[in-house]
């Protein structure tokens, strides 16, 4: 998948790349174009746009409050599908949309996936939706060549994982530790070691989120995953010091 084969191209030049996170239309959706500019100019390899959701089941109280003032501000999924064009064709990084199944659900997966490929993203990340549950999902994501991304948690076990490897491509997402985002995370040997199952589990590169908040976790990750994943971080410092402080705070984490 041409996903796969950038992330590998990437990590050619780089020791492990950066994948940042944005809830589309928090602030607002000029802020968001600011955002991403920002992050972009500062070296992201690649990106997740949240689409919010009233009932999101895997995120912690910063990204949570995001969403629920995006939506309270009247976010669209449509409003976020035209954000996502739009920085699709400025910026040359790929760009995955991440929210949970209800919303492709209910605006037609057919539909949903057409308009992905149209706005030239490069797939999704839906976390409440299982291997099991996602055979036609699965279906209409390829029929576009889409990639799904799937999730491991420290409580799959090694023949889940690789199950759900089986029906992946792009990369896997590999969520730190049990619980939702933003909390804090040990990098410790358990860690390291529950990378290791993940990369016994899977040929496919491996992104590590949930926790990463600075350049001494990079530094940590460095040769046990790929893909270094933040985003409760990059919110709390637009928050507390301002989106023009947003650039020079991802500059710092190489």
């Amino acid at each position: 998948m041409a996903l796969e084969s950038y992330v590998r191209a990437r990590l050619r030049e780089k020791d492990i790349l950066l994948m940042t996170h944005i809830v589309l239309g928090y602030p607002s959706f000029e802020d968001c174009h600011r955002i991403v500019e920002a992050m972009v100019e500062a070296g992201v390899d690649l990106m997740e746009l949240q689409i919010p959701f009233s009932e999101p089941i895997a995120d912690g109280p910063v990204i949570l409050r995001a969403g629920q003032r995006a939506l309270e501000n009247g976010t669209t999924v449509q409003a976020c599908l035209d954000f996502a064009q739009e920085v699709a064709r400025r910026y040359d990084i790929p760009f995955l949309l991440m929210s949970y199944y209800n919303i492709p659900f209910k605006y037609g997966i057919a539909s949903f996936a057409s308009s992905m490929a149209k706005i030239g993203l490069q797939g999704t990340i839906i976390p409440d939706l299982p291997p099991e549950e996602a055979q036609g999902y699965l279906k209409v994501l390829k029929e576009h060549w889409l990639v799904p991304i799937f999730i491991f948690s420290p409580t799959t076990s090694d023949m889940r994982m690789k199950y759900i490897a089986s029906f992946a491509s792009g990369f896997i997402y590999c969520v730190a530790r049990k619980g939702v985002t933003g909390a804090n995370t040990s990098f410790s040997e358990d860690l390291a070691g529950y990378l290791g199952r993940c990369r016994r589990a899977t040929s496919l590169p491996l992104a590590l989120g949930f926790g990463v908040r600075g350049k001494p976790d990079l530094d940590y990750l460095k040769g046990k995953a790929d893909i270094a994943v933040i985003g409760t971080q990059t919110i709390r410092v637009a928050e507390d010091r301002g989106i023009g402080s947003v650039g020079d705070f991802v500059r710092s984490l190489r």
